[in-house]
Formats: C-alpha cells, structure tokens, sequence
C-alpha cells in the first residue's frame, strides 16, 4: 500500500490507523500547494480532488476519504479491534463517529485555516464548535476513548483534527476532558511514531 500525505494534514489519521494496524506500506509526501507528489508526479493524477489522504492499493486502486480509508485499514487486521465488527451495532456507532468528526469538527477546525475567513465568519465557526466540543466533552467523561476502553480508527482521526486547535489559535481549555483526551492518544507509540516519521515532534 501506498499513503499519501502531507505532514499534519488529516492524512495523519491513516497513518496512526497503519501503524497501528502493523500493516507495511510506503508514504509518499504530497506538496499540496502545488500539488505535485516527491517524484515530481501530478497529484492530481492520484486524487482529482486534490488533497490528502489517498490510498493505493495493492492493485493498483485509490481510495480516497479518510472516514473510508481508516476503516478500509482496519479490515485488513480485524484482530486489531480498530473498528468493530461490520454488521454490529457498534460498527455503525464507529461510522457514526467517524461522520461527526467530519462534518462537525474537521470542517469547522479546517476552515480556520482559510486566509480569506473574515474575524466574523471565524468567531461564527468558533461559537459552533465550541457547542460540539460541549457535547463531545460529556462523551468522553470516564472513559479514556471514544468508543470506551478500545482505541478504534475514530480516536485516530479526532486526535489528528484537535491537534490543529494550537495552530488556528483555538483554545482547548475550556474542556480538561479533551484535552486529558488529545494528551492521552498522543502518548500511545504508534501515535508517536507516525508524528516523528511526519515531523511534527522530535
């Protein structure tokens, strides 16, 4: 397998998900900017959407999206417990996860990077995302992951968007609970060694 990523982008989430998984793969680095992959290769080509991850497979097919991507991965390695069986209710649980992440705190969190987002559109994004980490904040009290005492692919992803609070300037700390939470994942090794391979700690 083949990962495209661009250091801290969300393409962190597959990597940990990888890692985690012990499944051998390569990672190739994507300049999203000019959107040109390290052999000089048009990204494009990979992923016509542009943009980080994508997965090529063993023959050859790319898959794209990283909700999709991380529970493709743990398939692979079903004894991992990454994600729940397919058909229990715990997988949908698991998909339900992976979906808010999505589209209630990774979009709200990505926009923030946006030069273009005026103080009232980033103070908008800010009011409702702090309404989801209310909520998610009652989620986490007493249990140390998302899905309770397993880590799974959605704990992943949450971790790799709540990182990107220091870097737009959100503070975490109205909510000790998530931040006990983004400082506990990040100490898991396999977390570690996916941050260190990207560049993001020593």
């Amino acid at each position: 397998m083949k990962l495209f990523y661009a250091p801290g982008a969300c393409s962190l989430a597959p990597h940990i998900a990888l890692l985690e998984a012990g499944i051998p793969f390569t990672l190739v680095k994507v300049d999203l900017k000019n959107k040109k992959v390290e052999s000089g290769e048009d990204f494009n080509g990979v992923n016509g959407k542009g943009y980080v991850p994508a997965l090529q497979l063993d023959d050859g097919q790319i898959l794209t999206e990283g909700p999709a991507i991380v529970q493709y991965i743990a398939d692979q390695k079903s004894a991992t417990g990454l994600a729940p069986a397919v058909g229990t209710i715990e997988r949908y649980k698991l998909q339900e996860w992976l979906n808010f992440i999505s589209s209630e705190i990774h979009k709200a969190m990505g926009s923030m990077f946006n030069p273009a987002q005026t103080p009232d559109w980033k103070e908008a994004v800010k009011a409702t995302l702090s309404k989801r980490l209310d909520w998610l904040s009652k989620q986490l009290e007493g249990k140390p992951y998302l899905m309770g005492e397993k880590f799974t692919v959605a704990d992943g992803y949450l971790f790799t968007i709540l990182r990107w609070a220091n870097i737009v300037a959100f503070d975490l700390g109205k909510w000790p609970v998530i931040q006990q939470y983004v400082a506990r994942v990040g100490q898991r090794p396999k977390v570690l060694e996916a941050m260190k391979v990207e560049g993001l700690v020593k």
